[in-house]
């Protein structure tokens, strides 16, 4: 047995090869970090003999560092905003994603389809901070874009940071602008891989342009939009942190529709100290991800195996 296995080994050694910077990445930065959850059970405590002897003398307080995040008035509201912002954020950036790889493949010049993928993908790479100052440039209450337009019409200024009823729609659609050019590259891939027989004799047959859409694009994207769709329910208790705490410039007044499971520990990082809370918050996100990663992709597996993960 030993010796079939260090003949295959050998026999795909240039692949292992390929594979192996992957794997070391895997080890280091993803499972070996793993053990580092026990810290979500103790009480973290620094010892000037180093981080292992500080996880070994840390006091061991069992399930106290989860009750932080379910035993405050602020538990349903953290909940309700990440659950609530993650199914717009995963729904229509899978709606305008698709439509907008679909309007890109459609696009006869392809010089120009370069230059509008690059303009949309662009806002991909800027950093929630600098996002954070474009949007006070139109929010601001003096000199913001949207209140010297709305002065033209003889309106009153709106101090867009006191009033939280806007910034659900601000958060989503600022999500919107800066993502869905980059994952829209993933369905334009996909689209490009589509058999071009397909649609000529779609076109032969007299179907339209919306009808190859529909019954040649659609179909052949669903297997990459359930894998993209599934990998996205597995994040739905994650927030991204800038786009809640940079982009509402940590207003007060907003946290009723800006404060996330992320920027809850965050803060209360910094009041308490406590490293051992945001490391159960950490554990905490990451067990129900993987729960509704293993249960959709369970379900999707008896509706359509070939469209499943595993």
């Amino acid at each position: 047995m030993i010796g079939g296995f260090l003949k295959n080994l050998f026999k795909n050694k240039v692949m292992l090869l390929m594979v192996l910077p992957g794997t070391l990445w895997f080890l280091f930065f993803a499972y070996l970090p793993m053990l580092g959850t026990i810290i979500a059970f103790k009480q973290y405590r620094y010892s000037k003999d180093g981080f292992l002897a500080s996880i070994v003398e840390s006091k061991w307080v069992g399930l106290d560092n989860f009750k932080f995040l379910f035993s405050t008035n602020d538990a349903y509201i953290i909940t309700r905003n990440t659950l609530l912002y993650n199914v717009a954020f995963i729904t229509l950036g899978l709606i305008l994603s698709v439509i907008l790889a679909v309007i890109l493949s459609e696009i006869a010049n392809k010089k120009l389809a370069k230059v509008y993928q690059t303009g949309m993908f662009l806002p991909y790479f800027l950093s929630w901070v600098v996002v954070g100052y474009f949007a006070f440039s139109f929010l601001s209450m003096d000199r913001g874009m949207l209140n010297q337009i709305t002065g033209w019409f003889g309106m009153d200024p709106i101090q867009w940071y006191s009033d939280p009823k806007y910034w659900p729609y601000f958060l989503v659609f600022i999500f919107l602008w800066k993502a869905v050019g980059y994952n829209s590259v993933v369905y334009l891939a996909a689209i490009m891989g589509i058999d071009r027989s397909l649609y000529e004799a779609a076109m032969i047959d007299g179907a339209s342009k919306w009808q190859q859409i529909r019954s040649i694009t659609i179909p052949m994207l669903k297997p990459i939009i359930t894998i993209m769709t599934l990998l996205a329910i597995g994040k739905i208790f994650y927030a991204d942190f800038g786009l809640f705490y940079q982009v509402p410039r940590n207003s007060g007044t907003l946290y009723s529709v800006t404060n996330v499971i992320d920027t809850y520990v965050y803060r209360g990082l910094k009041t308490t100290g406590e490293i051992g809370m945001s490391t159960a918050a950490g554990l905490y996100q990451s067990v129900v991800g993987f729960i509704l990663v293993m249960t959709s992709n369970y379900i999707v597996r008896k509706v359509d195996k070939d469209s499943a993960l595993f």
